[in-house]
């Protein structure tokens, strides 16, 4: 048993050839945000301190797809949405989030500070602002990339799920990329010296999305999930990932058939459709798995035993 932590930003149909200018600030950021999340658990933090400390980093870089980074709905607004868990069944999630910095931290205050586990919009926006939650005007989230992303998908009358050419709603599979579309979500799980278990999922959802729409990353059991015996954070095409309870799925398969976390992770990835789906996990005992069924996820971990990695493809 020790410590080991998990993290991503995202999974899609992220080119090979994906240039430079675009690859290597995101893996500054993993590794930065990686680098962060090692030091806390070395430092005895807990877990939900841990990943709400790495997803808050990853809201905050405008590389990814949650926080400053968040695509933009058909009216060109952000509305951002995120969850956090920890092994004893304690959560929070938040949607519809138009102002607010960090949205992870207010999923982790509707958790300790209400008698609910889901807030969302104008509910979820003054209790933010009740709690002296940092919040900017929509100028803030809305940078001139996303704003281009809109374009091209409104153009195509379309809606854009990751990094791909706009793809028409109905598709389940992408065919074609330009290498600069948002995906996902960003994520994090942790698991401390002594078993204790947390994750934390936040993003901005589709590009060119309907205005309210809500995907699987503030749905307990779907985009996030965490229990005695394991974490998940999942990421991909929201619709595929409510269907199929990814996150639960995880679990219920340690929990019920014995599956290690790898065994469980890669067959829930496996019956889920081609090209909608990865996620990070982690185990009271210390063990990751992070399998996807997208061309690349973008990933990082680390345990105690010395491993570390972080990778795309």
């Amino acid at each position: 048993m020790g410590w080991a932590i998990a993290l991503q930003g995202g999974a899609g149909d992220i080119p090979v050839d994906l240039p430079n200018d675009k690859r290597a600030p995101r893996e500054a950021t993993l590794r930065r945000c990686l680098d962060l999340g090692v030091a806390a658990l070395k430092a005895n933090r807990s877990p939900l301190d841990v990943v709400e400390l790495v997803v808050r980093e990853l809201e905050n870089c405008p590389h990814f797809n949650a926080g400053k980074g968040s695509v933009l709905t058909t009216d060109g607004t952000v509305e951002m949405e995120a969850s956090i868990m920890d092994g004893t069944k304690r959560c929070g999630a938040v949607s519809g989030l138009t102002t607010v910095v960090n949205p992870i931290s207010v999923a982790r205050i509707v958790m300790e500070k209400t008698p609910h586990i889901y807030l969302a919009f104008d509910g979820a926006e003054a209790f933010a602002r009740e709690q002296g939650l940092e919040t900017r005007d929509q100028s803030y989230f809305i940078t001139e990339q996303n704003i281009e992303r809109l374009k091209q998908a409104k153009e195509a009358n379309r809606v854009q799920i990751d990094y791909t050419q706009p793809q028409p709603v109905k598709e389940q599979v992408p065919t074609s990329s330009e290498g600069d579309s948002q995906i996902g979500t960003v994520g994090c799980v942790a698991v401390d010296r002594n078993g204790n278990l947390a994750t934390a999922t936040s993003t901005g959802g589709l590009v060119n999305k309907m205005v309210g729409r809500i995907g699987d990353t503030p749905v307990i059991g779907a985009g996030t999930y965490a229990n005695t015996i394991c974490a998940v954070s999942a990421t991909g095409k929201g619709e595929s990932i409510i269907r199929n309870t990814i996150a639960r799925d995880v679990a219920a398969l340690m929990e019920y058939r014995g599956l290690s976390v790898k065994e469980a992770a890669d067959l829930v990835i496996a019956n889920a459709p081609e090209g909608t789906v990865g996620l990070v996990a982690v185990t009271d005992k210390g063990d990751v798995a992070m399998p996807f069924n997208t061309t690349g996820m973008f990933r990082a971990c680390a345990t105690e035993n010395g491993h570390s990695e972080i990778s795309i493809w």
